[in-house]
């Protein structure tokens, strides 16, 4: 069983730069695809950022393409989510989640199997 853990989470001004990091324990990860999702107070969990593990294809939600990077260091079983000039509106629950197997869609919640237990980032204006 595949436990995600994020953290780098906080309160920081509109602007700077936030990482976040997902460590997995109890399973490789490295043929896992990865994904970021987010949910703000009263709304969805929305999808952010995916990337593959045979290609490295990334993909990014239109709302922060440019301003974040997704990427993966396989050697400390780690996903990684490098957020840039922050907004108010990043501000949101920021989880990790991981699928072992094929996804024909990386946006989707459901296509994903297992999930961490978010971690808190608050953008002030």
């Amino acid at each position: 069983q595949v436990q995600l853990v994020e953290s780098g989470g906080g309160l920081v001004q509109a602007g700077v730069s936030l990482s976040l990091s997902c460590t997995a324990s109890g399973g490789d990860i490295s043929r896992y695809i990865m994904g970021w999702f987010r949910q703000a107070p009263g709304k969805e969990r929305e999808f952010v950022a995916s990337i593959t593990w045979r290609t490295i294809t990334t993909d990014y939600a239109n709302s922060v393409k440019g301003r974040f990077t997704i990427f993966r260091e396989n050697a400390k079983n780690t996903v990684y989510l490098q957020m840039n000039s922050l907004k108010a509106e990043d501000t949101a629950v920021y989880y990790c989640a991981a699928s072992a197997g094929i996804i024909l869609d990386t946006s989707r919640r459901d296509s994903y199997d297992y999930w961490g237990q978010g971690t808190q980032v608050t953008v002030s204006s």
